[in-house]
Parts: structure tokens; C-alpha cells; sequence
């Protein structure tokens, strides 16, 4: 249960708060810095990494808010010194390396993006984080080409979901792996070629794969390695499968494979800012016209986030859930 301390000042702010439970609060109102702004949120979505925080496991980097939330949408509340390009009351998307969970957040002004027509408010909170994050692994470190044979590992999370659409969007042969018949179903549906259900199907015999994308880690390393083609790539994003495995070298070496790890959040500022200003160009057009989106599960207000957290948890969800503020 959340308490304020008897007499504590009244905040000008509401976030959620806390870690073992998460707690409709009051925090400090964020201010904009030298090349900051802040924007007003209308929604942030929930991400796995978000879960692995409240356990210890992801903490925020340096410098970064201690709250929870990777992505926002909303309008520019107030702007800072040298920020060009923005003003208050532009409607903006943003990447963030937390704070999303709140009414307001400070966030660097390159890290931020229009909202794509075809999307709008609400809906555009989530979209930075995975949209990013599949498509710098996928068409990036990836380097995904035209009629590529393309394995992504599940498919029914948020960034599986962004994925599927990003490699289709690619000209690449999409197979992907979901949890049950109707997740793979899903997967099909918003264009994957073919779903593998992991609980009951081969991935390794559906091979070989010039491109995987993978959120497991060790518990599929040999099989990802069984499963790629000569000169093939596997580009690990997530551990859900634990972080230790034994890795035959000899089989990089006879297949010429690449294996790379790939984080988003701690990259610096300056990195993120060159990311999304190729974003912007490579697939935000994709996203303004319409041709992908968000696959949203369901819109829950932001004080329940506890309970979209659980959902997550316990595999109830296909693509992203959002949280929404009063003003949405």
C-alpha cells in the first residue's frame, strides 16, 4: 500500500511509484534542461524490460529517471533552452531511457518523434521502443535483405509484433515462434509467412535462416545455431532463457556465423539521437501511412499499471498493452 508522509507536501505530479508494488504517488514535477523538453503524457505502454526492473535485473542507466516506462506520447508541456524544432503543444512521441510512467517527463528533444497520422494519441505510446528496437536489430545490426529467410523468436510480444511487420515490410520470408495455435495464428495474420508454436514445434527442423532474432538467449543457443544458413546472423536481444550456454566456436567458424548482442536503453544520448533521426527516415513514413502499427491488446488507465504488469507476466497479452492518463 502507498503512503504519503503525514505532512509532506503536496506534489504537483503523479507517477507510479515503488517496485514490489506498484503505487499511484506523487513525485517532483520534471524540469527541462538545456535541450530538453517536457512533454505531457497521454500514454506509455508496458515492456518486458519494465518487469526485469522491478526485480533488480534492468536498473536505469546514469542520470536517468529512477521511474519506470521506456516510451511515451503526449503533448509538449514546456520547452528548455537551445531546444529548435519544438515548441508547446506539438504532439510528439519519445524514446526514453525511463520516467514514462508519470504524468510529465523530461526528455531530450532529438528523442523525440511526430506522431504518425495513421496512429494518433493515444496509440503512439507504443511505438518508440519496440519499433526501434526491432527495426535497428532487424534492418540494422541484422542487416536483413530482400527474400531473406527471417526467424523471429516470439512473435506475439511487442517488439515480436513490430518485428514481423518490419521483416515483411523488408521483402524478407517471415517464420516466427509463439505460444499456442491462436498467438500463431495472430503472427500470420499480421504477416508472418509461417508461426511456429515453440511449446510443440521444431524451430531448428524449420531452418536454415539467414537472420535471427532472438529474446530467449541460452536456452536456444544451440538451437539457433543449428538452425542458420552459412554467413548466417544471430542477433540476441532479450535472456528470458538464462545468460549462460556453451558456445561451439568451431561451428561459427565452418558456418562463418555472427552472433551480436544488442541493447537499446544505455546507449548513449548522442547514439540515440543518430538512431532516431534514421528512424525517422527509414520507417516512421511506414508508420505515418498506415502501412505498420502498434498491435495494441488493450488500453488500461495509467494507475493500474500493477495489473498490466501481471498480465504481461502471466502471458496474457498479444502485442502491447498501453497506459493512458486522465487527459487522454
Amino acid at each position: 500500500m502507498c503512503r504519503r508522509r503525514r505532512g509532506a507536501t503536496l506534489r504537483r505530479m503523479r507517477a507510479i511509484v515503488g517496485s514490489e508494488t506498484l503505487c499511484w504517488g506523487e513525485v517532483p514535477d520534471p524540469v527541462a534542461g538545456p535541450g530538453e523538453v517536457v512533454l505531457a503524457v497521454r500514454a506509455t505502454s508496458v515492456n518486458r524490460a519494465d518487469l526485469l526492473q522491478r526485480r533488480g535485473f534492468y536498473p536505469p542507466p546514469p542520470g536517468a529517471s529512477p521511474l519506470l516506462g521506456l516510451e511515451a506520447a503526449g503533448v509538449v508541456a514546456s520547452v528548455g533552452p537551445d531546444v529548435t524544432g519544438w515548441e508547446a503543444g506539438d504532439e510528439a512521441m519519445a524514446l526514453l531511457a525511463g520516467g514514462g510512467y508519470a504524468e510529465r517527463v523530461a526528455v531530450d528533444a532529438r528523442h523525440l518523434l511526430p506522431i504518425p497520422a495513421a496512429v494518433g494519441l493515444p496509440d503512439a505510446g507504443a511505438v518508440p521502443e519496440v519499433y526501434v528496437t526491432a527495426w535497428l536489430n532487424l534492418w540494422g545490426l541484422g542487416g536483413l535483405q530482400p527474400g531473406e529467410r527471417v526467424l523471429i523468436h516470439g512473435g506475439s510480444g511487442g517488439v515480436g509484433t513490430a518485428a514481423i511487420q518490419l521483416a515483411r515490410e523488408r521483402g524478407a520470408v517471415v517464420t516466427t515462434t509463439a505460444g499456442g495455435p491462436a498467438r500463431c495464428a495472430r503472427c500470420v495474420e499480421i504477416g508472418a509467412h509461417r508461426a511456429l508454436d515453440h511449446r510443440t514445434d521444431d524451430f531448428a527442423a524449420a531452418g536454415p535462416f539467414d537472420l535471427i532474432l532472438d529474446v530467449i538467449g541460452a536456452k536456444y543457443l544451440d538451437r539457433n545455431l543449428n538452425s542458420l544458413a552459412p554467413d548466417g546472423r544471430l542477433v540476441v536481444i532479450g535472456l528470458q532463457g538464462g545468460t549462460r550456454a556453451e558456445l561451439d566456436l568451431g561451428r561459427l567458424l565452418t558456418k562463418r556465423i555472427t552472433v551480436v548482442g544488442s541493447t537499446l536503453r544505455a546507449r548513449s544520448a548522442d547514439d540515440k539521437a543518430a538512431l532516431l533521426a534514421r528512424f525517422r527516415q527509414e520507417v516512421w513514413p511506414l508508420l505515418d501511412a498506415g502501412a505498420i502499427r502498434p498491435v495494441i491488446a488493450d488500453r488500461l488507465p495509467l494507475p493500474e499499471a500493477g495489473e498490466a504488469h501481471r498480465r504481461l507476466a502471466a502471458g496474457d497479452v498479444f502485442g502491447k498493452l498501453l497506459l493512458v492518463t486522465a487527459a487522454t
